[in-house]
């Protein structure tokens, strides 16, 4: 069994279990919060993007963002680029390093990787699309998904021209987000267009865009007929809202987040494991963006934000943390 038939072999007491996907983000889905995802019930979490064309030099940091956890036994990498043979190189390259999918990015909408013709640039050239899919399915033998938007902007919709492309050649599953390029992450997810796209496609299609919480996470499974659902800013801060959302499409009640005794366990726990996967500089320094995310809306929330973001070391990061919760009026 490979690992998408795996994924979707999973079962709940209730019956069929609606697989719940960690989106893959560029500085956040790191080993760290990866196992803290599917600590939560995440049932698979992306690496970040990595640049192809990074994996292939072997640079230190592609590395690193490749490179499986003891947690993660169905390890997703994905990977970014323009070039089919290099493609397909960083893909055997993954897959040689332990991944069990190799996911291919054809969504991101930043300048910097779409003015190099990758992420979302590549619906703009449905031949070069089809060239890199065919080449990674060619490369390895692990399964292959991709990533992709509704097209380049609102006049050049062809997301399901391009989803068909990936399933002629040898995909096995497809990930739509609901947006165009255009649109970045402003406004409403189209659903409908996702709907369209899972009506017309056999393996399976998964549903990204707008999934926010329980309620909206099953209007999405009803409005689109989608196999799964993919769950990318929304977790931020709260990435217990994979088990709430699992719990409310079992029709089973939904927990509740974690009270300020639970959290500053959770924060902690974060943070030191960033600590020890990056170094105490590099570590403390990216866990400023979580640590303002599971703070939001606490009291004297931009007071701490704003201290953590000049604090000196780790140390003293931690302490502040542990000060910060402990004056919480409810703690």
């Amino acid at each position: 069994m490979d690992a998408i038939d795996e994924l979707f072999s999973k079962k709940t007491t209730t019956g069929r279990c609606v697989p719940l996907l960690l989106a893959p983000m560029a500085g956040v889905t790191d080993a760290p919060f990866r196992r803290i995802a599917l600590k939560f019930g995440a049932h698979l979490a992306f690496s970040e993007m990595v640049a192809s064309q990074a994996m292939v030099r072997n640079t230190p940091k592609s590395l690193k963002i490749a490179s499986p956890t003891d947690c993660e036994p169905l390890f997703a990498v994905q990977i970014a680029g323009s070039d089919p043979k290099v493609m397909a190189e960083a893909a055997r390259m993954n897959e040689g390093r332990g991944a069990r999918i190799i996911d291919i990015n054809m969504g991101c909408p930043v300048k910097k990787i779409t003015n190099n013709g990758a992420g979302a640039a590549l619906l703009k050239d449905e031949s070069l699309a089809a060239a890199i899919i065919h080449a990674v399915c060619q490369a390895v033998k692990v399964p292959v998904t991709v990533k992709i938007r509704l097209g380049w902007d609102q006049d050049h919709k062809n997301g399901l021209a391009i989803a068909r492309i990936a399933e002629r050649n040898g995909a096995r599953m497809v990930t739509v987000h609901g947006r165009t390029r255009q649109d970045m992450y402003r406004g409403k997810a189209d659903w409908a267009a996702i709907a369209a796209i899972k009506r017309e496609l056999a393996i399976p299609v998964i549903g990204n865009g707008d999934v926010v919480d329980p309620e909206s996470a099953l209007a999405m499974l009803t409005q689109t007929g989608v196999d799964g659902l993919m769950i990318g800013r929304a977790t931020l801060g709260r990435p217990w809202i994979f088990n709430q959302v699992a719990h409310y499409l079992a029709d089973a009640p939904i927990p509740p987040k974690p009270d300020l005794g639970s959290l500053l366990e959770l924060v902690l726990d974060h943070f030191h494991a960033m600590i020890h996967t990056m170094g105490p500089i590099l570590g403390n320094r990216a866990a400023r963006k979580h640590l303002a995310w599971y703070t939001r809306g606490l009291v004297d929330g931009a007071r701490f934000r704003d201290a953590v973001n000049r604090s000196p070391d780790h140390h003293t990061t931690a302490q502040m943390i542990q000060s910060f919760f402990h004056t919480q009026p409810e703690f």
